[in-house]
């Protein structure tokens, strides 16, 4: 296996359709590193502390090979592999990827059966995953899966370098809420419990200058979104 390190893109636009190459995006805090992998064009993360360099990594989805590089490129020091949900697409690359760093793994509970890896850690609403000294916290999301889990950093008190903002949140939705709608749903019923789930636990929550990067695709933020969520809710999907 080849875990030569790989060049990441500093310009950060949460658009990879145009270059495989990954980005990464410097916030006070963290470092955000965003890569997609596989047929299904599933989104990495790696989420890494600037004071201790102690990494989250969220979702191996395919292709150990360039996540493992992709790892090794930003100098970090792996702490947790974390998956969002139990659809196949989202975690291809988990066996090998913890065998490789030999890290804890956590899910969310309900969903934890169904993966290759039994977690280290379930992971439940209203839980905190700290790594280093990033704290991110669960929200459990019904609907696209029985356990889903969107993680939320807040970075500290500063806001992000590039702007100088105020408080920003940083969500990570999994297949859950994407730039033009929540995620598919199968069962009736479940697209209006995932619908409310996401506007009473994302949208309620959160402000509207909270950046969301998804499972596949492109980042948006509440606010671009929110103007919609009852065209959504007529719409059934």
């Amino acid at each position: 296996m080849s875990t030569q390190p790989t060049a990441i893109s500093d310009t950060y636009t949460g658009d990879l359709s145009q270059s495989p190459d990954p980005q990464r995006r410097t916030l006070d805090s963290a470092t955000i590193v965003k890569l997609s992998v596989g047929p299904m064009d599933n989104n990495v993360y790696i989420v890494t502390s600037r004071a201790t360099g102690d990494q989250l990594i969220i979702d191996a989805a395919n292709d150990a090979d360039r996540i493992l590089a992709t790892v090794a490129a930003t100098g970090g020091r792996p702490a947790l592999l974390f998956t969002t949900h139990h659809h196949f697409d989202h975690w291809q690359a988990l066996t090998e990827v913890a065998a490789a760093l030999k890290v804890p793994t956590a899910a969310g509970r309900l969903d934890a059966a169904e993966l290759p890896v039994t977690p280290d850690r379930l992971v439940d609403d209203g839980d905190r995953i700290v790594v280093g000294d990033l704290t991110l916290d669960a929200i459990h999301l019904v609907g696209h899966t029985p356990g889903s889990i969107a993680l939320a950093l807040t970075d500290g008190d500063r806001g992000e370098r590039s702007d100088g903002g105020g408080d920003t949140v940083h969500l990570f939705t999994g297949d859950c809420l994407f730039p033009g709608g929540v995620g598919k749903t199968w069962k009736d019923g479940d697209f209006e419990i995932l619908l409310e789930d996401v506007s009473e636990k994302l949208f309620g929550r959160y402000g509207d200058n909270t950046v969301i990067y998804p499972g596949h695709g492109k980042d948006t933020t509440l606010g671009a979104e929110r103007p919609h969520l009852d065209e959504w809710r007529e719409r059934g999907w």
